[in-house]
């Protein structure tokens, strides 16, 4: 089937495209509704007076939406050749991509609602390198889109193998390049349980309640007149003359417990939408990450490509005995978009210990992530926070409210004065950092804690940062930077920086082992 879609030249998308400008164009247009506001305010006494004239304005928006919608579409075209992908796209900015095979380090599959009862879905393509999306086929088939992935990740297998080899024979890479692929393999699976304990405990409300916001006040205000109606006035709850101490107590307690209980139901919600139906499988060295309620996306990540793993436990996974693990590649194709929709990172959410053991031991078989000894940063960073941001802050206002002798108030900064202490020195006992022959283990976190694990011939760039208080105390900061982002450890022993950075550069020079 893809021989076939290469020699027919140019091709234009399925028809369905439509539907996919269409929610494109409508997505721009809710996202700036707020600019919209304004406009609409001085034109509404006209529209008031003229209603047909708001018929008139619906009817040719709809009309140029669906328009520019079937201009897109038109202009859309996708050309496969046996070694890279073209695209022709633009209405009136026009857009030409020549994408080789070899450059594709993501193919991302995915099924919005919209499509799944046709069987369509869009493809994305990531490059290593780029900062944004290269290439997208808005509409195609799920079987076009299933053999096109296969036969690009065959030919990069292809190339791969041939550059081991050092020998590039014609038959043998046309042999190579019609082998089947490994057959895929099923790793982890969440259920409902586990994305209800990942909703809770990672606080997904807010990605939600901002996709909202422009709507936010509308609901508030219906919520409170459902309520009005039915008996229920809210604001005589927070009218607080002729109350005692414990019914304003009271009130406040229901209003906390209140607001938590929905933000967890919105997190679980949220939770149970992006990752729904969770699937982690392996294909040959290549994990591919499936999930989705509405819109089912699919990500793939080559294991020569990762650069970082993270074991990721809020305090409530703490409590659960449960972690996130997040799979990290190059960070240039980072997109501002929530969770499982990110192609340059795979998370799978809320695994046992157990199930986390096992999936760190299959992408690096050495490592120690779980049981290394974790060697402390300095006490003096301690005591440069609490010098710092703790203790000048509390002076002043202690000195303030005695001056004007308020002892409640007083009482109160000593109160929050002191569990700011407590978390500056839960943050403290939290910092740690271990080494290996092979990776380099950094702990951080403050009422929960994060792991991360990398191997050294990760790393592109070390350095080492003093000042002059530092300096003097033979300390030091050591940043180190992968490209999935850089690492800071803070406060560490000059001696130790020295060590590890040379002993690690060393090894890059010895090894000369790839970073990609």
């Amino acid at each position: 089937m893809v021989d076939d879609m290469a020699n027919k030249g140019w091709q234009r998308i399925s028809l369905v495209g439509v539907i996919y400008y269409v929610v494109r164009i409508l997505q721009v247009l809710l996202s700036n509704i707020l600019y919209l506001i304004p406009a609409l305010y001085i034109s509404s006494d006209k529209i008031s007076q003229r209603p047909e004239l708001l018929q008139t304005i619906v009817m040719v928006t709809f009309a140029l939406i669906g328009l520019f919608a079937l201009l897109n579409y038109y202009f859309f075209q996708y050309r496969l050749t046996t070694q890279q992908l073209e695209i022709r796209s633009g209405v009136f900015s026009k857009k030409r991509i020549d994408l080789p095979f070899e450059r594709i380090q993501n193919i991302e599959v995915c099924e919005p609602l919209y499509y799944r009862p046709l069987n369509y879905c869009y493809l994305q393509f990531d490059t290593a390198g780029s900062s944004a999306q290269e290439a997208k086929i808005v509409a195609i088939s799920l079987t076009k889109a299933t053999a096109l992935k296969a036969k690009i990740l065959a030919y990069n297998e292809a190339q791969r193998t041939d550059e081991s080899d050092q020998e590039t024979p014609e038959s043998g890479q046309s042999e190579e390049l019609s082998a089947p692929l490994e057959k895929e393999t099923t790793m982890n699976l969440r259920n409902i349980d586990d994305l209800v304990l990942h909703g809770l405990s990672s606080n997904r409300a807010w990605i939600i309640l901002a996709g909202l916001a422009p709507f936010i006040d509308n609901v508030g205000e219906a919520v409170a007149q459902f309520m009005l109606r039915n008996g229920i006035n809210v604001e005589q709850y927070f009218a607080f003359e002729g109350m005692t101490w414990w019914q304003i107590g009271l009130t406040l307690i229901t209003v906390t417990f209140t607001t938590i209980f929905i933000m967890s139901l919105i997190s679980v919600i949220g939770s149970v939408i992006v990752y729904y139906n969770f699937e982690l499988s392996k294909q040959g060295d290549r994990y591919i990450r499936r999930c989705g309620l509405f819109t089912v996306t699919e990500v793939s990540m080559r294991l020569s490509r990762l650069q970082v793993i993270v074991r990721q436990q809020d305090w409530l996974d703490v409590l659960f005995r449960r972690s996130n693990l997040r799979f990290e590649q190059s960070n240039a194709n980072t997109r501002v978009k929530p969770g499982a929709s990110l192609t340059n990172k795979i998370l799978v959410p809320s695994v046992t210990i157990e199930e986390a053991q096992n999936l760190v031991a299959d992408a690096y078989p050495t490592n120690r992530l779980f049981d290394i000894p974790f060697q402390r940063i300095s006490p003096r960073y301690l005591l440069r926070n609490m010098g710092l941001f703790a203790l000048p802050p509390y002076l002043l206002l202690i000195g303030l409210f005695i001056y004007h002798q308020d002892t409640t108030a007083t009482l109160y900064a000593t109160a929050a004065i002191v569990v700011l202490v407590m978390l500056m020195v839960l943050r403290y006992l939290r910092w740690g950092y271990a080494t290996d022959d092979n990776f380099i283990y950094i702990r951080k976190g403050c009422l929960g804690v994060d792991h991360y694990c990398f191997a050294r011939h990760k790393m592109q760039q070390l350095s080492v940062r003093q000042t002059p208080l530092t300096k003097r105390h033979q300390l030091c900061s050591l940043k180190l930077v992968l490209a999935s982002g850089s690492y800071t450890i803070p406060y560490i022993s000059e001696q130790e920086a020295y060590k590890l950075a040379n002993d690690s550069l060393y090894r890059l020079e010895k090894w000369k082992a790839s970073w990609m």
